[in-house]
């Protein structure tokens, strides 16, 4: 099945009502593992990876090995990049092929953002990739190396700010965080049946990670299309890596491999079946 746009892929999941998973994904193993839980549930899906984890993940090594397991996936798959903050990465993104970026100006003000966002979405004209934008500051940092306050979106400003950009989607804050929750998340769903209310294009869900599963269905039945999942991913990963040398399972680096790819499928599948993504791809 071909390499396909995230715009499309979320449309589906819009007439489906269901929502896509947007898997972080940071080397060869985890890239095998979700697309193989995306084979086995039949589940569209976006890889992608946040330009903040390039530096131990060079675009130009990663970018080309997203793009041919998506190619060589028997499902829909997305490549993504996430959090671009700069036109140089968000470009070279682009000219590998990726088939969407995001550009995050969450951070800028608002006349800033729109005016970034709007160069971005002219940017990807050229080669049909969708864009995606943040209105609203979700709280953390995308590699959790910064405490960045939460800013819930304003649905009048969302508004706004999807019809001046013409962006493909739209990420809002809602009570979200990147990273581990300290506490349960309190979700404003108030805020999400606004904007939903408001804004015409599909809505994004950043920190997904230690979100409930009920919370997760009130969310892609009220707007949210995409659901980027990172934290647990790399976690899963990790602990499957652990468990295996404390049984003394990984005799060497291969076992190392094959936990490593186990750790990412089994977190994978468990989202895309709470997403209602599963036999979506058929």
């Amino acid at each position: 099945m071909p390499l396909c746009n995230m715009k499309d892929l979320l449309k589906k999941a819009e007439e489906g009502n269901y929502a896509v998973g947007s898997f972080s994904v940071a080397n060869m193993e985890m890239i095998l593992g979700v697309i193989k839980a995306a084979e086995k549930t039949r589940s569209p899906i976006i890889l992608q990876i946040a330009e903040v984890r390039l530096n131990h993940s060079p675009l130009h090594v990663i970018g080309p090995a997203m793009l041919a397991a998506a190619r060589g996936a028997s499902v829909p798959v997305a490549v993504h990049l996430d959090h671009g903050t700069s036109l140089e990465c968000i470009g070279q993104a682009l000219r590998l092929g990726f088939t969407s970026v995001m550009f995050d100006g969450s951070h800028l003000p608002f006349e800033k953002n729109v005016e970034m966002s709007k160069a971005v979405v002219e940017m990807a004209k050229s080669t049909g990739a969708a864009v995606e934008a943040e209105i609203g500051c979700v709280g953390g940092s995308e590699d959790g190396s910064v405490d960045i306050a939460m800013r819930c979106t304003s649905p009048e400003q969302a508004k706004l700010f999807s019809e001046r950009t013409g962006v493909d989607c739209l990420a809002i804050a809602i009570g979200n965080a990147h990273g581990f929750y300290k506490d349960e998340p309190e979700l404003r769903f108030d805020i999400l049946s606004e904007v939903d209310r408001l804004v015409e294009v599909p809505l994004v869900l950043h920190g997904g990670t230690g979100i409930s599963e009920d919370d997760f269905i009130r969310c892609h039945q009220n707007g949210i299309k995409k659901i980027n999942i990172a934290t647990a991913t790399f976690a899963s990963s990790e602990r499957k890596v652990r468990e295996g040398y404390e049984k003394g399972e990984i005799k060497g680096y291969y076992d190392l491999h094959t936990r490593e790819i186990e750790g990412a499928y089994e977190n994978a599948k468990k989202h895309m079946e709470i997403f209602y993504s599963v036999g979506k791809a058929e």
